[in-house]
């Protein structure tokens, strides 16, 4: 950028990495939300007008109410590989480029979807809180026992990135992998997880552990509803690290209180940050406050990932990450 060139304006819609805001303030202007606390619609609505990009998290809705008077708007650029927080169509029909950051977080999550399956089936958090309220006075053969991990059978809805890691992860624990897809897998990829395709029906009936990590669509709104609950084995367990409503929350903490299935390890939630109330009243669900990928290199990986795609869709170039393609095509 020469000293004549005008520098675009860019709004930060929430905390992030200081290397970030430094990043940015070398090739923008920048409106920067400097708050843990997600804007209200309206405020991000308002603090749209004038701006040339945006750098959100997945906590941000941005929809036709939010870009009504965003006139300037070229790229809005998510900290997130989900974006159902994002109104696609809107966007792309103001010609608004849309981004988020795949692949950097796919390891960091199956780690903690692996570690959610391996909690609930051992009752880990039950176990701690029974510990820490005084109530292990002696060892029993019959006490606080789980389920296995090792040598059961694991379904995967959702066989994208992170679902493959995670079978790469049970083959370790000489899991048997069996996944649905809305598209099955190339041969070859079935045979490097050593997966098998099944229908929705028969994970549910036959899986010892169903993982979610399939993405968030309107038509995957409660695709875990009682009726898959009571497909499920009464010794199986559920863990979802995918989007919340994917889940009916309200269903599955009923199943969890009749012991309709063994246990549950989620990191996501209707609503989140709120949570249905019955699920802190079950002892047999391991709770997690979505952090599938927190830990520190990977949330610095996906800023950086995400002001580089902001960069790249202000400069005319097109963003590795880019959703609506279609947007660019119009725009060169």
């Amino acid at each position: 950028m020469t000293f004549h060139e005008t520098k675009p304006t860019i709004l930060v819609a929430r905390q992030i990495f200081p290397e970030g805001i430094a990043r940015l303030a070398e090739f923008a202007h920048v409106d920067y939300h400097d708050q843990a606390l997600a804007m209200s619609a309206a405020e991000l609505a308002h603090r749209l007008q004038g701006i040339d990009g945006a750098l959100v998290t997945g906590s941000e809705r941005v929809d036709s109410q939010a870009l009504a008077h965003a006139q300037q708007l070229k790229i809005v650029s998510n900290i997130a590989v989900g974006y159902n927080n994002f109104d696609i169509s809107a966007l792309t029909q103001k010609a608004i480029m849309a981004t988020n950051t795949p692949d950097v977080l796919t390891e960091t999550t199956a780690d903690m979807g692996f570690m959610l399956l391996m909690a609930a089936a051992r009752r880990l958090a039950e176990s701690e809180h029974w510990l820490r309220a005084g109530q292990w006075k002696n060892w029993s053969l019959d006490g606080m026992l789980g389920v296995d991990v090792h040598h059961s059978k694991i379904g995967i809805f959702g066989m994208g990135r992170i679902g493959q890691a995670i079978a790469k992860r049970a083959r370790a624990f000489a899991m048997e992998v069996v996944y649905h897809n809305r598209t099955r897998l190339d041969p070859m990829l079935e045979t490097e997880y050593q997966a098998s395709y099944v229908s929705k029906e028969e994970l549910l009936r036959t899986a010892d552990h169903v993982v979610l990590v399939m993405p968030y669509t309107p038509e995957n709104h409660h695709y875990i509803d009682t009726k898959e609950l009571l497909m499920m084995k009464k010794t199986a367990t559920l863990v979802n690290i995918a989007r919340g409503g994917i889940v009916n929350d309200e269903a599955l903490a009923i199943a969890l209180e009749n012991r309709t299935i063994f246990a549950a390890g989620l990191d996501v939630y209707e609503g989140e940050p709120k949570l249905n109330s019955k699920l802190l009243g079950v002892p047999n669900v391991v709770l997690a406050p979505h952090i599938g990928s927190a830990t520190k290199s990977t949330r610095l990986a996906m800023m950086h990932l995400a002001i580089d795609n902001l960069i790249a869709g202000l400069s005319n170039q097109k963003p590795a990450n880019l959703i609506n393609p279609e947007v660019f095509s119009l725009r060169s």
